[in-house]
This record gives structure tokens, C-alpha cells and sequence, in this order.
């Protein structure tokens, strides 16, 4: 069996050059330094942010495309080694990156990038005409991988996002806040339903907001809700609104067999992608439109 070696391993490998007698310093796991770098941004991580990853040229001030990513941000800079021009750098980061299976989204030079693009994008100095700009993204089971770069004469900025889904059951339902949203907006999001890709059964996690819906309802007993599944949009559309009407219907059934909920209080509905909170472009958004809703009858 074909085993590939892991991003990082790749990126030292493509870096590591004879040419250079000095050893990188220390830096982003993913991320090796060049070879001589020196001092640069140091390293700051936010476990769980978005950044929206410049893909296109600035026009009018304002990027012309973006990718908007959700995960483990962080932000590094490095000193260039002297005697080093910013193409050299910048062609160096950009063949370890292939070589590591990133895939090219964007790369400019100078104005080509549309004026201020490192400023903006990096909270760097605005381009000058040896700046060079390189947006990339790594394809791995475990979340991808998106990293922009910006190459100037006295330094390269980072930006490096692991995308994740953000740690969930930190804040739990309750039946109070379920009353409220439903009755203030008539209809609340549960995230905390939780399926298998592509199955209706119920998992077993989903059990403490079960009880908490069940909870709302015995308080409230004249109250009826819709049980409304939805989906992303990867798949057929048919396929997509059999699959949230079958996860509504299991909610309901766990609802009126283990809570003892009367069945006239409860109608399973299915709108599959057709009513997204967020755009089903990026992992992040995917997740949010993954939901059930209960609406007020």
C-alpha cells in the first residue's frame, strides 16, 4: 500500500536545499521557515476564527473574490535572509507548497494584485513591484488546509487556516431558550441533532437536546411545532429533501416514543437546501445549513 508522507515532512524536504548551510528557525508546524530567515511577525493562534482568503486581484478596494473559511487561524511573518531577492523566496514557498499537494487558488505580482492586496488581506505594507502573492489549499481528510502568503522584499507574511468544524456541547440547549427563540422568532435552530453523512437515524449525542425539546413542550402544553429538516446542497436536490423530511421524522419519532410527546403536537416537514443560513461554498457554511429547525405552528 502507497503511503504519502505528511504535508509538513513534504514542505522541510522542498526547503531544505544544499545551497543553504543554515537551518530554518523554528516556525509553523505546516509552515517550515526558509532556510536563513530571519525574525519576522511572531506567531499568533486563534483556536477558532473565519478569514476570508483573498482569490482574485483588488478592484475599486475591494477584493474581487474571496474564499471564506472557518477553523484554527494563525498569523506568522518571516524576516527575508539577506541577499535573497522576493521571487526567489516566493518561488521556493511556492514549489514546497505543490510539492506538499497544494492546489494554486490565486498568485499575482506587484500591481497585477491590484494595489494594497498584502495590506489588507495580511496587515502588511502596501505591494510594491517586487511583492508577489500566492493563495493555496491542501485537500486532507482531516479538514483542508488554506494558506496565503505575501512576499515582500523585507519580509513574508502568513496566513494559515485549519479548517474544523468549532467545537460544539460547550453551550447546551435548554428548554427556557427553545421557549423563548420560539416565541420571540417563531422558529430556533438545533445543532445539537446530530445524523451520520447521508443517514436519518438519530445518533446518540442528540439525546440531552431531545430531552430539552421534550422538556420545552411538557411546559408549554398547548404549544404545536413543525419539525423541519435541512440539508446542504452537495447531491440531487430530490435526494436532498427525502433525506431532511426522514430526519425530521426520526426526531419526531424519538420525541413521541422516548419522551411520550403527543403525536398531534408534532408535524415532520422537509425543506432539504432550499432555506441555507450561510453559503454552501466552505466546509463552515455546509455545517451550519446541516440543521433542524422547529417552527411554531
Amino acid at each position: 500500500m502507497t503511503r504519502q508522507l505528511p504535508a509538513t515532512i513534504l514542505l522541510m524536504a522542498a526547503l531544505a536545499t544544499p545551497v543553504w548551510a543554515q537551518a530554518p528557525k523554528p516556525g509553523h508546524p505546516l509552515i517550515p521557515a526558509y532556510p536563513g530567515s530571519t525574525e519576522g511577525a511572531g506567531l499568533e493562534v486563534v483556536a477558532f476564527d473565519e478569514f476570508d482568503i483573498p482569490t482574485g486581484p483588488t478592484k475599486d478596494g475591494k477584493f474581487s473574490k474571496t474564499e471564506h473559511v472557518e477553523g484554527k487561524l494563525s498569523t506568522f511573518g518571516y524576516g527575508t535572509p539577506p541577499g535573497r531577492s522576493p521571487l526567489e523566496v516566493f518561488r521556493n514557498y511556492e514549489s514546497a507548497l505543490k510539492a506538499a499537494g497544494f492546489a494554486t487558488l490565486f498568485t499575482c505580482k506587484g500591481e497585477q494584485c491590484g494595489g494594497q492586496l498584502g495590506y489588507r488581506a495580511l496587515g502588511y505594507i502596501p505591494n510594491g513591484d517586487d511583492a508577489r502573492y500566492l493563495a493555496a489549499k491542501l485537500a486532507r481528510p482531516e479538514g483542508d488546509v488554506y494558506v496565503a502568503l505575501h512576499v515582500q522584499p523585507l519580509e513574508t507574511r502568513f496566513v494559515v487556516v485549519e479548517v474544523k468544524p468549532m467545537a460544539t456541547g460547550l453551550v447546551k440547549i435548554s428548554a427556557a431558550a427553545l421557549t423563548k427563540d420560539l416565541g420571540s422568532v417563531g422558529h430556533v435552530a438545533v445543532y445539537d441533532i446530530l445524523f451520520d453523512t447521508g443517514k436519518a437515524d438519530v445518533k446518540p449525542e442528540s439525546a440531552s437536546a431531545l430531552t430539552e425539546i421534550a422538556r420545552m413542550l411538557a411546559a408549554s402544553p398547548a404549544l404545536t411545532v413543525h419539525v423541519v429538516g435541512h440539508t446542504d446542497n452537495v447531491g440531487p436536490l430530490a435526494q436532498n429533501l427525502d433525506l431532511s423530511k426522514r430526519r425530521a421524522q426520526a426526531v419526531v419519532t424519538a420525541l413521541t416514543t422516548t419522551h411520550k410527546v403527543a403525536a398531534a403536537r408534532l408535524r415532520a416537514d422537509g425543506v432539504g437546501p432550499l432555506a441555507p443560513v450561510a453559503s454552501n461554498d466552505t466546509d463552515a457554511g455546509r455545517a451550519k445549513n446541516r440543521r433542524v429547525e422547529l417552527v411554531k405552528q
